[in-house]
This record gives C-alpha cells, structure tokens and sequence, in this order.
C-alpha cells in the first residue's frame, strides 16, 4: 500500500531535500522500515533503540496522533498520510 510520507524540513537532507515521498507498508512501523530503506538514516532519527517512536517525534496518520491508535502498529492504507511532525521546544522567560 502506497502511503505518501511527508517529511518535516530537519530531516530533508536525508530524502534529498524532497519534502514528501511514497513508501509502501501495511503498518506505520512498515512504512518506517521502507522509508529508511529508501533513505538511511531516518529510522534512527525517529526511533529510539527498541524500535519505538522517539517521544519527542509525533506521527499523524491522515491528521490522527497513532499515539490514540495502535501507535506503531496501526495500520495504513492505499493513499494515506503519515506526517512526522517533531516537537519543538522553547520559548521566552
């Protein structure tokens, strides 16, 4: 199943600079495993040691946070929108 990733400005120079690719997989951790196929590097940036999505990284499929799905395993289908959105820190005191 084809599912367009799109993919967040830091982490560009690892899909040559394209801000959003195609990857096939039936689960959001398929889709992570393909796109880091395509372009090395990207799985470590998202994902910590075990293989779980790093805290400090939010996935939207088709606008949903997977965290109030079945996170890395839910599943995805043809057309689908998986969106990495890192969280961003700051702020003035």
């Amino acid at each position: 199943m084809a599912v367009l990733v799109r993919i967040p400005t830091p982490l560009q120079k690892f899909t040559q600079n394209q801000s959003e690719v195609h990857v096939e997989g039936g689960t959001v951790s398929e889709v992570i495993v393909q796109l880091d196929e395509h372009f090395p590097g990207v799985r470590e940036r998202l994902c910590d040691d075990r293989g779980a999505v790093r805290k400090f990284i939010n996935l939207y499929l088709n606008d949903e946070d997977i965290r109030f799905m079945d996170g890395e395993q839910t599943e995805v289908g043809d057309g689908d929108e998986l969106a990495i959105i890192p969280a961003i820190a700051g702020g003035t005191q």
